[in-house]
């Protein structure tokens, strides 16, 4: 059974003004529940993490942010989707320190640890999908 939705936004993700304003978005839709401040922290983290990512490997994709609730559990779930180069080795982008731009390494699998669900699934030349959903305690 699919959770019911009761407010979304979507938006497109074409520069770093995108990325900062879907990290903003998600954490103004999630402080409608019930989440700590440091929750909401670590879900603009997480948003931030994978919304840089698209921007920075597919140059452009789009984000949906929905407010969901599954039986009495309430949360957020977070879609990013692009049409980019796709992951040669999605076990080897999940890994620890892991980056080819340089960076810390901590994008993909750290927005794993921070959210409670997380799915990626990307295909070469076609592009990857990642869904994370944070749910209240």
């Amino acid at each position: 059974m699919m959770p019911a939705i009761s407010h979304e936004t979507a938006m497109p993700l074409h520069s770093d003004v995108d990325v900062l304003k879907a990290r903003q978005l998600g954490k103004e839709l999630a402080s409608s529940l019930r989440f700590t401040t440091s929750e909401l922290t670590i879900i603009a983290t997480a948003i931030s993490e994978i919304a840089r990512n698209t921007v920075l490997y597919a140059r452009d994709g789009w984000m949906e942010l929905k407010l969901i609730q599954q039986g009495k559990k309430r949360g957020l779930l977070v879609i990013a989707e692009d049409s980019g180069p796709g992951i040669a080795d999605l076990s080897l982008a999940m890994q620890d320190g892991y980056t080819t731009s340089r960076g810390l390494g901590i994008g993909l699998p750290g927005a794993k640890r921070l959210m409670d669900e997380f799915d990626i699934k990307s295909e070469l030349g076609k592009g990857t999908t990642i869904v994370m959903k944070k749910w209240e305690r």
